[in-house]
């Protein structure tokens, strides 16, 4: 059976009662969860599984077989009995700083549009993205650029479109390597600011902040050339 993703529909749930419906030392799976498995450039998320009498601290997050989730043990954690009721608690303040900077490169691809992006990875400390582009801006004006969206406070959502409707608008993707993941129907977008003009608009399966203005100030650290014409730009959370 599947598990549910409670953070789908609501990224900012910090804990969710849960059954427990297989635990090994490869993972633990649970009915429903609220820990996102790492994926498309975002690491899994940590925390902890409590139960009556005790407790599983959670290193990773993984994705299993059929469609389940896995939350990986802390070497040495006990294991939760099957079918006990487990309280799946986040390690907020790490998956905050980690949707906030996600949030933040959905805004760096709107700042150099039409250039492909060769790879990228999220992380809480600092975040990268990759670019096919000879000549990228400046890190200054680029900064800048970041800042001036955060603070318009631009609304961040969802929208579901077909495989159809995206094979129609091929530009929606800008990964070059990798595709959005097909066999469901749908494919989930993520838009930042309004319907008829967003900011940006392309397809993600990560976790984000509600509003831009949640992120807070972002640097552009570095631009770095990794290759004849792929540059890669790293952000920082200022002041953290």
């Amino acid at each position: 059976m599947p598990t549910e993703l409670v953070f789908r529909d609501d990224a900012y749930a910090q804990e969710v009662t849960a059954r427990v419906v297989a635990a090994a030392p490869e993972g633990v799976v649970l009915d429903r969860t609220n820990f996102y498995a790492r994926a498309g450039g975002q690491p899994g998320d940590a925390g902890v599984l409590r139960w009556a009498g005790g407790e599983m601290a959670v290193a990773d997050t993984l994705k299993g077989a059929d469609d389940t989730v896995l939350h990986v043990p802390a070497p040495g954690a006990a294991l939760p009995p099957i079918s006990a009721e487990v309280t799946a608690a986040l390690d907020w303040a790490r998956r905050h700083r980690l949707m906030r900077m996600h949030t933040s490169m959905h805004l760096l691809c709107s700042l150099i549009p039409g250039a492909g992006v060769t790879g990228g990875q999220v992380g809480a400390d600092k975040s990268r993205l990759d670019f096919d582009l000879p000549d990228p801006p400046t890190k200054e004006s680029l900064t800048e650029a970041l800042n001036a969206l955060v603070a318009a406070d631009h609304p961040v959502g969802e929208l579901w479109i077909s495989e159809e409707e995206l094979d129609a608008n091929p530009g929606l993707v800008r990964t070059l390597s990798v595709q959005p993941p097909r066999g469901s129907g749908r494919i989930r977008l993520v838009r930042i600011g309004g319907e008829d003009a967003p900011v940006d608009l392309q397809p993600c399966g990560g976790t984000h902040v509600r509003r831009t203005g949640e992120i807070g100030r972002v640097e552009v650290a570095k631009i770095e050339n990794k290759g004849k014409a792929n540059r890669r730009v790293t952000l920082v959370l200022a002041g953290e």
